[in-house]
Parts: structure tokens; sequence; C-alpha cells
């Protein structure tokens, strides 16, 4: 399904403080991070915990919208004025951008590839 909330995301360059936090708060069930990405999945699949200290250090959290065309809606968010924070990367898996909204809001588009 398209143009659905489908996935979470929170970026923290102290993971481990994140993990706590949310593991005890929610009583989350999160991974152990993937390499060299240094993401973990959250609760099977549901959202993830990305290790940003290797990356600028942001901290954030995000709800991702599956798209049809990653392409395409990054080019329509900023004609729309939005900007875009983490350009379109394909990881094989899938493909996604984090952009932000005209008043500053974080959000993440996906879509996911075909598997064979």
């Amino acid at each position: 399904m398209t143009n659905d909330v489908n996935y979470f995301e929170i970026g923290s360059p102290e993971p481990e403080v994140a993990k706590a936090f949310y593991s005890a708060m929610f009583d989350w069930e999160v991974g152990e991070p993937s390499m060299p990405a240094r993401y973990s999945m959250v609760n099977e699949g549901a959202g993830g915990l990305w290790d940003t200290s290797q990356l600028g250090g942001a901290s954030y959290a995000i709800f991702y919208v599956q798209v049809d065309d990653v392409h395409a809606a990054i080019a329509r968010a900023q004609e729309l004025g939005a900007a875009v924070v983490v350009p379109f990367i394909d990881n094989g898996q899938i493909e996604f951008a984090h952009l932000t909204d005209p008043q500053g809001n974080r959000f993440g588009i996906w879509h996911p590839k075909a598997t064979d």
C-alpha cells in the first residue's frame, strides 16, 4: 500500500541511551545493530534505531510514508517547499530519503525494492 505511514525511525548519536529509554518506556525489543550501517531493528521491523554518531550526530524521531516512486516524491515535496535532509539512498533492499516540510518537521519516504 502506498502513501501509508508504516515505519518509524529514531536517530541518535547515543543509540544505547535511546535503546534503554524506549525499551523501558514501551517495552520495545531493539535488535543488535547491523554493520556498517549501525542500524538496529525495533520490534522485528516495525521501526528502527539509527546510530548517527558517524553521520553528524543528529537526534530525531520520524515517521516514514511508503510511496510508489521515491524520486518523484522528492521532486513533489520540493515543489511544495520541502527540503532534502538525507538524499535518495538505495541500500539494495529499499530506497528512501529524509525531508523536512516547510515548517521544519522531519519525515521519511521509502519504497521497497522488488524481490525475485
